[in-house]
């Protein structure tokens, strides 16, 4: 066995992949939403494909539509079906497709504002340690309102950085605190950051699983591994992101987008 610290491959290939779905149930053509002049998707792959680490970047369509558009802008697509129950899905039917393929990066294609340097302390986990099979990253939360909200994912893990549970709920629950205000002072509490990445092998075994009951309840299919035993690595990050799911939060990416323009120019 590979001792950690040195690298398992000395050139694992890394294939990152953006599932990018048009008909989403709260923002029918999300891809294709405008943000500054560009396409959102435009916008999740510029910024994924300042990765160092990654060696190419696949986005997995369902529609000719995203697909059109995605080649305007020079993306490699292929297309999936459009009954893939989830993006993890659609990922690893892209993953059977690239043989060489060591490592799989899970780009939400609803992330404008994702960067590659957030992608490559993702992967740098599985690089370095054997024990180590998917990663994802939790950011502090800062804010009363990003702890209440159930779209913000909640993240716990032990002192290993291995998750122990996510939820939409507040969660660790402070319970000498007087008020959210008071946890957030007394505790370090993160939210999850939806990248995931994967050693190829794993992600293919956990898309043959089955739906848990904490799956379902949540609605969040990262349950389903911890509820089958894998092991999630967390990566602490300073960067931050946004996901675009509704209509409500496609202005507010718009509001991010023209700020930070604004200080771009001022530069």
């Amino acid at each position: 066995m590979a001792k950690k610290g040195k690298p398992k491959k000395t050139n694992p290939f890394i294939l990152g992949v953006i599932p990018a779905r048009f008909a989403s149930t709260r923002l029918m053509g999300k891809p294709l939403a405008d943000i500054g002049g560009k396409m959102l998707l435009q916008h999740t792959y510029e910024g994924a494909s300042k990765s160092k680490l990654m060696n190419q970047i696949v986005i997995a369509v369902d529609d000719e539509q995203v697909a059109k558009a995605a080649r305007t802008f020079g993306a490699t697509i292929m297309m999936t079906p459009k009954e893939c129950p989830t993006g993890s899905d659609r990922i690893a039917i892209v993953a059977k497709e690239f043989p060489r393929a060591d490592i799989i990066v899970n780009i939400q294609g609803d992330e404008p504002f994702i960067s590659g340097m957030m992608i490559d302390q993702a992967i740098e986990p599985l690089l370095f340690d054997d024990e180590v099979n998917v990663s994802t990253l939790a950011k502090l939360i800062d804010n009363v309102e990003e702890f209440n909200s159930p779209s913000v994912v909640k993240v716990v893990f032990d002192y290993k950085n291995f998750a122990l549970y996510f939820s939409r709920s507040p969660i660790p629950f402070v319970r000498d605190a007087e008020n959210e205000n008071e946890m957030l002072e007394k505790a370090d509490i993160f939210k999850h950051v939806g990248l995931y990445v994967y050693r190829k092998e794993y992600l293919l075994k956990f898309t043959k699983l089955e739906p848990t009951d904490l799956e379902k309840w949540e609605k969040l299919e990262q349950l389903r591994m911890l509820e089958n035993g894998f092991k999630i690595k967390i990566v602490e990050t300073e960067y931050d992101s946004f996901s675009v799911d509704t209509p409500e939060d496609l202005e507010k990416a718009r509001k991010i987008y023209s700020k930070l323009k604004k200080i771009e120019l001022a530069k």
